[in-house]
């Protein structure tokens, strides 16, 4: 079988993004490859038609080459910082009140188009993920993870970076010594005095974003992110969009149902998230998603000894190179420590898709030889960390969009008691969601919460859900086609973090929605393979 390039399966860990809740200081959001070329030159402002320009050297950073049969367009265009009721303008009073974020939009066309109907807009999820870069990928085909023939031989693929993230006025205010000292820290702290430690950094960066960005935080909220997406919407020239959505991606996608419900012409919204959830809630819920998930890893392990060395109790293996990490580290040829939290980081990023089984497997009996490198190795792909110790802003952008979002600020006496009650109910990943509640808690933003209710007037909207998805729990794919109104579910009976395009009878499916509207029958269920 051929492996994919590994560039092209860190962006299947793009679509993911732990949309509700945030595992310690940074959030919790699976990596894009994220470099800092502009996507255009002089942004369009509000209102006006964007100058599009060649880029093909996105493609070539991200990837080293373009996708055959693809062209590869790149625009900027201005968006008011604070919309305020949603007027052209934005408001005219209070953070942000005229002022304008650049956003950065890449559009890949392919030269076989035919019978074009439209531009798909996608977004990967995090929140942090970059669309521009997705855009790049999923314009690569299925043999690597992306859009069908049938999708793009009709429709322009266009992915934007949602403000302060990459390359849409970036928010960057977390030193990469902090998300060092945050990723390696002990996911679990017990002692009074290790929790503390943990405050004091949650403190520290939250204090940092705030020194920087001030009253303006609560900007970064996914409602005016969603604005935003109508003014990408009519900067590609349709009068309504179509709309490819995964993880946080089904937040933001139905946001702009309910906000523009006549503008929708098809959204498919993958990974669903319960926006009706609150941050405790959606914590919870993520613990016991990851500790099914690890549950499904473990059977398997079990049952491919031959394939996983370390069955038959890979719970046990696993559960014993964090407690190791805990007390000694193994070091790595650099002098790197692989301390708890990397291990644990580790676990996290391999189960967002099935492949990634064999390869946690693999990290943690190499760890227990003391080698520690693939454990560092997807580590770094959940934290889009650099061989040079050196971070992209998507955690920032993580924290920034979460916090602002959130009206819910649990105490520090709330978070340890749930982190004793999370452990004893999901022991591996319980304890983490719970103290990670702090990244938000600490936060010195303000709130602008996004709406949670019927897109009343908008037509089908599609919501899939995987039912061994760990991040985006599958009990949430029914809640958000219900608070909808207009949803419709289409479920894939597999594992890892959303479904399109896994399997055919899913892409079919999906397919036969973006190109002809046609709504997939009631309670239809996708299997594994």
């Amino acid at each position: 079988m051929t492996r994919t390039p590994a560039r092209i399966r860190r962006f299947r860990l793009t679509l993911a993004g732990l949309a509700a809740a945030a595992l310690v200081a940074a959030g919790c959001t699976l990596p894009a490859i994220a470099p800092r070329t502009e996507a255009g030159g002089e942004a369009a402002a509000p209102g006006t038609a964007p100058t599009w320009r060649a880029c093909p050297e996105v493609a070539e950073e991200l990837v080293g080459r373009g996708a055959a049969t693809m062209r590869y367009e790149c625009a900027r265009i201005k968006v008011p910082r604070n919309w305020g009721t949603g007027a052209a303008g934005g408001a005219t009073a209070g953070p942000g009140a005229g002022q304008t974020f650049e956003i950065a939009l890449l559009r890949a066309r392919s030269t076989k188009q035919r019978d074009r109907i439209g531009s798909l807009v996608v977004n990967p999820g995090g929140p942090g993920g970059s669309g521009v870069d997705t855009a790049v990928y999923l314009s690569f085909g299925p043999a690597f993870g992306g859009l069908p023939a049938s999708i793009t031989d009709r429709f322009d693929i266009v992915g934007f970076d949602p403000r302060g993230v990459s390359r849409s006025s970036p928010v960057e205010c977390i030193p990469d010594k902090d998300l060092d000292a945050s990723f390696g820290y002990d996911p679990d702290p017990r002692s009074q005095e290790s929790f503390d430690g943990f405050v004091a950094l949650s403190q520290r960066i939250g204090r940092g974003c705030g020194d920087r960005y001030g009253d303006q935080l609560p900007l970064y909220g996914t409602e005016q992110a969603a604005r935003d997406m109508d003014a990408v919407r009519a900067a590609v020239g349709d009068d309504k969009l179509t709309y490819l959505g995964y993880s946080y991606g089904t937040l933001l996608g139905a946001t702009y149902a309910q906000l523009y419900p006549q503008r929708v012409r098809a959204l498919v919204l993958d990974g669903a998230v319960d926006p009706r959830q609150g941050l405790v809630a959606g914590s919870e819920g993520q613990a016991k998603g990851f500790e099914r998930a690890f549950g499904n890893f473990t059977t398997w392990c079990a049952a491919n000894a031959g394939r996983c060395p370390i069955a038959p109790d890979a719970r046990a293996a696993v559960t014993s190179a964090i407690d190791k990490a805990r007390v000694s580290p193994v070091r790595g040829d650099d002098g790197r420590e692989a301390t708890a939290g990397w291990v644990f980081y580790a676990i996290i990023s391999s189960l967002y898709t099935e492949s990634g089984w064999q390869e946690l497997a693999g990290a943690i009996d190499k760890l227990e030889g003391g080698d520690p490198q693939d454990v560092f190795r997807l580590a770094d792909a959940y934290a889009d960390r650099d061989s040079d110790g050196r971070y992209s802003n998507m955690f920032d952008a993580n924290l920034a969009v979460n916090c602002a979002d959130e009206e819910e600020k649990p105490s520090r006496e709330r978070i340890r008691q749930l982190q004793s009650q999370w452990r004893a109910k999901y022991p591996l990943f319980g304890p983490a969601l719970a103290v990670g509640l702090l990244s938000c808690t600490e936060w010195p933003g303000g709130r602008d919460p996004y709406p949670t209710g019927p897109a009343t007037g908008a037509p089908p909207i599609l919501v899939v859900g995987t039912t061994g998805d760990p991040a985006t729990p599958y009990e949430q794919t029914p809640a958000l086609a219900a608070m909808l109104g207009v949803g419709r579910v289409l479920t894939w009976e597999g594992e890892g973090h959303t479904a399109y395009p896994q399997t055919s009878c899913i892409t079919e499916a999906v397919d036969a929605y973006l190109i002809d509207l046609t709504v997939p029958r009631e309670g239809l269920r996708c299997p594994a393979r």
